[in-house]
């Protein structure tokens, strides 16, 4: 039976490893649109980078609501949806920043430096999400 995480698990949990997100944000006409996405947990924060032009830095510029999900598709099956509000910003230091901070948990340390300095350019987005809710299962097979 599944049981909830608590706060250090959750958080513990969307920090693991590699694990990706499954980022749905809304679109114009209020559908939703859903993409995989590079992230990090900070304080509580989801932070990330996207492009200005792209479906989800356009739907986050117009409507900051967003879920996260982050799971493990391995039984006995764990889970975490993460909703908030986005917060945009262009500020070409921070971007690059955290593209470098992003890019060394997903592509290893000695990539970082160059993660950063292809995403964190002119037209990228740095994404600050904060955490409103949290919905946080864990052995739902079980």
């Amino acid at each position: 039976m599944a049981q909830k995480m608590t706060d250090d698990e959750w958080r513990a949990f969307v920090s693991y490893g590699t694990r990706t997100g499954k980022l749905c944000t809304v679109r114009a006409d209020g559908s939703p649109h859903v993409a995989p996405i590079w992230f990090l947990l900070d304080g509580d924060e989801i932070v990330f980078n996207t492009g200005k032009g792209t479906v989800k830095g356009r739907n986050l510029a117009r409507d900051g609501r967003v879920a996260l999900c982050v799971d493990d598709d391995r039984p006995p099956f764990d889970f975490v949806v993460l909703h908030g509000r986005a917060a945009l910003s262009e500020e070409l230091d921070e971007v690059r920043h955290w593209a470098t901070r992003i890019g060394a948990r997903y592509m290893g340390e000695d990539r970082a430096e160059e993660i950063g300095a292809r995403n964190g350019v002119p037209g990228e987005l740095l994404v600050r999400v904060t955490v409103e809710k949290v919905l946080a299962e864990k052995g739902v097979a079980d």
